[in-house]
């Protein structure tokens, strides 16, 4: 939704690869607005990184239900991999995360961890989100 960010004045906006095919990168460069952009393969992350992205997310890293995707799980390796190529910029690993996975994929090379799944499907999605937060905080 990079139009509706650049409506309300964000500072910030992730872009799916859908999005970046329409995005004026233009207006959100002049705008001031930082953003990310998702990868799922090295010619989406050679797109990416035309573009100068704050960070990359790479997904799915595990098998996700949250929505029906049409590439294959990344895996650990991967990541490691990806961290090489995009050098200091944030890399951000995304889909199929639990808790425990989340501390793989942080071994292995991601920055950071996306999670949405383990929380909106868990029976008790606040504490579920406070389980995140005390396994993740440093």
């Amino acid at each position: 939704h990079w139009q509706v960010a650049l409506d309300i004045g964000c500072d910030f906006v992730h872009l799916g690869q859908e999005e970046l095919a329409e995005a004026d990168m233009g207006a959100l460069r002049r705008a001031g607005i930082r953003f990310g952009i998702s990868t799922h393969d090295h010619a989406e992350l050679d797109r990416a990184l035309i573009e100068s992205p704050d960070y990359v997310a790479l997904g799915p890293i595990y098998p996700t239900q949250l929505k029906k995707m049409p590439w294959a799980p990344q895996g650990l390796a991967r990541i490691a991999e990806w961290k090489r190529l995009v050098g200091a910029r944030p890399l951000v690993a995304i889909g199929g995360l639990t808790v425990a996975r989340a501390e793989l994929c942080l071994a292995a090379g991601a920055d950071c961890v996306a999670v949405v799944g383990d929380i909106v499907r868990h029976p008790d999605p606040a504490g579920q989100a406070g389980a995140w937060l005390a396994a993740t905080r440093l």
